[in-house]
């Protein structure tokens, strides 16, 4: 079997992989470097995309009173949201720190474009939600990027598309997927936030893993993977 990785290659895409976390604090004034800030973007841009249609764009945002415009949509729909919640639940949510948009030096807004090389899209007429599927990939192409390169990257979802759209000029038909809160960190946290605050448990690999058919969580023609995820390995 030809593989052109060595394992030392293997082992810092795994390391990228499960040491990636979703920053919103810890978040220090150094601006990023324009070059590892172009690999990080050039990553991003070769990501995979549905009849290679590429829909994304990425919007660089360093001026301030954009950005406290969003920040005022990210505390309108936090309050909002926490009355989806009863207490204790609701005060808890309401004490995490959830967004770093002014804390960072730089916020990227990643757009979907479902016109870019017109209407007709090799592999989206049946599934029209591929476009916004390649986005994602654009996203977690440039969030493990960030982290190789030692920036950290936080998802903020909390906010208004129609303050994005507005504030951000965004034609019609262009979507916001991601706001993107990036810069360099003083750490990164050993576990995701919300694990440590115990607001939800990490699931394990073998409670997500079915064969063949929904809810089938054993098949002998599996037993050897079978056995390997319930064992849980750990790469990182």
């Amino acid at each position: 079997m030809n593989n052109d990785f060595s394992n030392d290659e293997k082992n810092g895409l795994y390391k990228a992989i499960f040491s990636r976390r979703d920053v919103r604090s810890h978040f220090t004034s150094d601006p990023i470097d324009d070059e590892v800030l172009s690999r990080i973007l050039n990553a991003a841009h070769h990501a995979p995309s549905v009849g290679f249609s590429q829909p994304w764009n990425f919007i660089l945002i360093k001026d301030f009173e954009i950005r406290k415009k969003i920040k005022d949509s990210f505390e309108i729909e936090r309050k909002r949201s926490s009355h989806l919640v009863e207490e204790p639940q609701k005060s808890k949510y309401l004490s995490f720190k959830l967004e770093g948009i002014l804390d960072s030096p730089l916020n990227i807004c990643v757009t979907y474009d479902p016109l870019k090389f017109g209407p007709f899209v090799i592999g989206k007429s049946s599934i029209p939600e591929t476009g916004i599927y390649s986005v994602c990939c654009a996203v977690q192409n440039l969030w493990l990027a960030a982290r190789t390169e030692g920036i950290g990257l936080g998802w903020v979802s909390i906010l208004s598309n129609d303050t994005l759209k507005k504030t951000l000029e965004l034609p019609e038909h262009v979507l916001p997927v991601a706001y993107l809160c990036l810069g360099h960190v003083s750490e990164f946290a050993k576990k995701p936030d919300l694990e440590t605050a115990r607001w939800l448990p990490r699931l394990e690999l073998k409670d997500v893993v079915y064969y063949e058919k929904w809810d089938r969580k054993e098949n002998s023609s599996w037993n050897n993977i079978h056995e390997l995820i319930k064992a849980n390995l750990d790469y990182a």
